[in-house]
């Protein structure tokens, strides 16, 4: 092969092979959903993004180097997990609060999660939930403590709810 003839295959080849790597790091965005939190004191509007299927809800907020002030993750799932299933901070960059929700979006457990520095997910604490659970929200740390919400606080997607 002439070295015209490579430098021509390089020319039109590298620049799709650095696209490629380009368009693997963006991942589409996930929809999004108005919701709100519903407490003693009145009623939090959020946004969260609905991490519904079992690649988003593994990603997660991997990568994110922030996140709205009021806008958190919420993962849902088909079968209730166990009070043995957690989560981790693998690849997570901002600290964040975890909620374990029932079924009807009551806040039964609320942990804080920090980075982890680890290079592999072996090296990361797994934050357990203690109790069954049908979804999770995650938002800023200190999201919940700020707001004064607490567990047997409720999740609702309900716009008849949220925007009275």
């Amino acid at each position: 092969m002439s070295r015209m003839t490579w430098a021509l295959i390089t020319s039109l080849l590298v620049p799709c092979l650095i696209a490629g790597d380009i368009n693997a790091e963006v991942s589409e965005p996930l929809p999004t959903r108005e919701a709100c939190l519903i407490t003693d004191h009145g009623i939090i509007p959020i946004t969260v993004e609905m991490a519904i299927t079992e690649s988003d809800r593994r990603k997660g907020l991997m990568g994110r180097e922030s996140l709205a002030p009021d806008t958190g993750m919420l993962f849902l799932y088909e079968e209730p997990r166990r009070p043995d299933h957690g989560f981790w901070m693998y690849q997570t960059l901002i600290p964040l609060d975890i909620a374990y929700l029932d079924k009807e979006g009551t806040i039964l457990a609320i942990r804080q999660m920090a980075p982890c520095q680890s290079p592999s997910g072996s090296g990361c604490p797994v934050y357990r939930a203690g109790v069954s659970f049908s979804s999770v929200l995650e938002m800023n740390q200190s999201f919940f403590r700020n707001n004064g919400i607490s567990v047997g606080h409720r999740l609702s997607t309900s716009e008849s709810i949220c925007k009275p």
